[in-house]
């Protein structure tokens, strides 16, 4: 086993009815002014109401920023940092997807410590404390509540930054699987295929440890069984319980290991043709997963992901990860996932931007097998031409 040094940092509290507890928790940080970063579809589906009550229960003071956008940009934390400033916000609370959260942690980063979020691209460019931040998935996606990561956007290039600092991760992430019964069909589908892309890439990853395959494993298990389970079985909240667990999981594993080729060839795509994240990932993951699987040690990691979540008893290595992979296309067929990249409008003439883009991701450079642009080339070409 690689050595490693990991200090975990979030607490996480899990149950039906956890949101009821946020009063308590921010209160137990030291807030007495929140700033609640949502979006408007939570604030419809009465989510918000319901974290303000409680906070405001255990004598704190509310405001609240509703104007969160999928894919947040540097313009839209410019604008919560303002709400921020106005409300002399001592705590942060961030209800809602990866989105939420991650204009939340933007906030933080400039609130605190100034600049613009440019400065903060990387890992740990911030000088002083952070205000501390409770984090409340709705969605069983992205695991931003277990990163210290924020990705954000650059309005004018529209470059994805990964801004990463330990101060930035959450004091306490609330997993309440009640929360999650308010997403449509097609949120759930493209949040739970994220996440299961998560559990496998970190599981793989250049920089996965003793702790992260831990978690990797723990998290896939959750995860393939879950996603079918709430897209079948949409009022099942142990299902529910048992992806949002799993999100959490993998966005631990990624927090200490690293993504790969499936997010470096999703991001051009979302980037360049609007495609959705979750839909993104999904479409390229199946031909990254057979072009790893090249590798022995890869092949292996697959193995024993299709044991242990139950879609494989074969003994040979090599037959077991090609029924993980398998079990991941249907887990895509069930999520009505497009499985053509024609699908999502891209064309033959779209390959070779779309390839140089990819080798601009942060992320692939920890995909076990080393890529060129011509390999990513035939990537798009292979989910172009043979959806899988």
């Amino acid at each position: 086993m690689d050595a490693f040094d990991i200090q975990t940092q979030v607490r996480l509290v899990f149950g039906q009815g956890a949101v009821e507890s946020v009063g308590k928790h921010a209160a137990g940080l030291g807030g007495r002014r929140v700033l609640l970063v949502t979006d408007e579809g939570i604030v419809r589906a009465g989510h918000a109401a319901k974290a303000i009550e409680h906070l405001q229960s255990a004598g704190l003071e509310v405001a609240t920023f509703a104007s969160v956008r999928e894919n947040p940009t540097t313009a839209d934390v410019d604008l919560c940092v303002e709400a921020a400033r106005d409300h002399k916000t001592d705590l942060l609370v961030g209800l809602g997807g990866g989105s939420s959260m991650d204009t939340a942690k933007g906030c933080n980063f400039i609130f605190t410590n100034g600049g613009k979020m440019q400065d903060y691209w990387g890992i740990g460019k911030a000088p002083h404390p952070m205000l501390p931040l409770i984090a409340i998935p709705t969605t069983a996606g992205t695991g931003s509540e277990c990163q210290s990561f924020a990705l954000i956007a650059d309005e004018k290039t529209h470059q994805k930054m990964a801004c990463g600092d330990s101060k930035a991760a959450a004091a306490v992430a609330i997993l309440d699987p009640e929360l999650t019964l308010s997403q449509p069909r097609q949120v759930s589908a493209c949040t739970g295929v994220d996440a299961l892309s998560h559990a496998i890439e970190s599981g793989v990853s250049l920089k996965r440890n003793a702790f992260s395959w831990m978690h990797s494993q723990e998290a896939t298990k959750c995860i393939l069984p879950g996603l079918e389970r709430v897209l079948t079985h949409p009022e099942d909240l142990e299902a529910r319980g048992q992806l949002l667990l799993g999100a959490a999981l993998a966005g631990t594993a990624i927090e200490n290991s690293m993504l790969g080729a499936a997010h470096a060839t999703a991001n051009p795509l979302t980037a360049r043709f609007g495609v959705i994240h979750g839909m993104a990932v999904g479409v390229m993951l199946p031909h990254v997963m057979r072009l790893n699987a090249a590798d022995p040690g890869v092949q292996a990691c697959y193995a024993r992901l299709a044991r242990l979540s139950s879609v494989s008893s074969q003994d040979r290595d090599d037959l077991a990860s090609q029924d993980l992979i398998r079990a991941v296309e249907i887990a895509l067929e069930i999520a009505e996932i497009p499985r053509s990249l024609e699908q999502h409008g891209v064309t033959s003439e779209d390959l070779d931007v779309l390839a140089t883009m990819a080798t601009e991701q942060w992320t692939g450079r920890f995909n076990p097998k080393s890529l060129s642009k011509q390999d990513f080339k035939d990537l798009y070409r292979k989910a172009l031409e043979n959806p899988s």
